[in-house]
């Protein structure tokens, strides 16, 4: 089995932006420090205006004809690439939180419940509820039922109902995912 030799500097230097001197193609498309378009030009004149602002030229679209050239502060740029990278990386993982609840809580503690899955809709977080039924109790499943239709009433303007209240065994559940 041949093994095809792998040349990593190649790749990452195609991964990297060419800086000023770097820049061998002449003529190049410039865009000015503000944003501004100054047109097809010599590599040379660009990299002369580039320095007299004080900052780089950086080619942004080296595969268009002519390449694309941008004057500005590199190390600035590098910096908010990696920003954005670093953010895209945070982004929140959706979790699912459980509410248990019984069909004899009180009124007082379902509204202490509501406002635990509340915060959790907030943080963007799926809230599974259901209302444990042991013994006798589940003969009054419309309990459970009138429990988590409260629940939902009361927050309707943060969550979409993804599960209906169902009976499974001895446990009635019903899903929230945040709106």
């Amino acid at each position: 089995m041949s093994r095809i030799p792998v040349n990593r500097d190649r790749d990452q230097r195609e991964h990297q932006s060419r800086v000023n001197e770097q820049i061998r193609i002449t003529p190049i498309r410039l865009i000015g420090a503000g944003g501004e378009q100054v047109g097809v030009i010599p590599t040379a004149q660009a990299m002369e205006m580039a320095r007299e602002s004080g900052l780089d030229l950086v080619e942004v679209a080296p595969l268009e004809k002519p390449p694309v050239c941008k004057i500005m502060d590199h190390g600035k740029f590098k910096f908010q690439q990696k920003q954005k990278q670093k953010d895209k990386t945070k982004a929140h993982q959706q979790k699912l939180k459980e509410i248990r609840l019984r069909p004899k809580t009180d009124i007082h503690d379902v509204e202490t419940k509501i406002g635990q899955a509340r915060k959790f809709l907030e943080h963007h977080d799926k809230v599974l509820v259901y209302v444990m039924f042991k013994g006798r109790e589940v003969q009054h499943t419309e309990e459970g039922k009138r429990i988590l239709h409260l629940m939902r009433e009361k927050l309707v303007d943060l969550c979409k109902i993804e599960k209906e209240p169902s009976m499974e065994g001895k446990r009635m559940s019903m899903m929230l995912a945040p709106k």
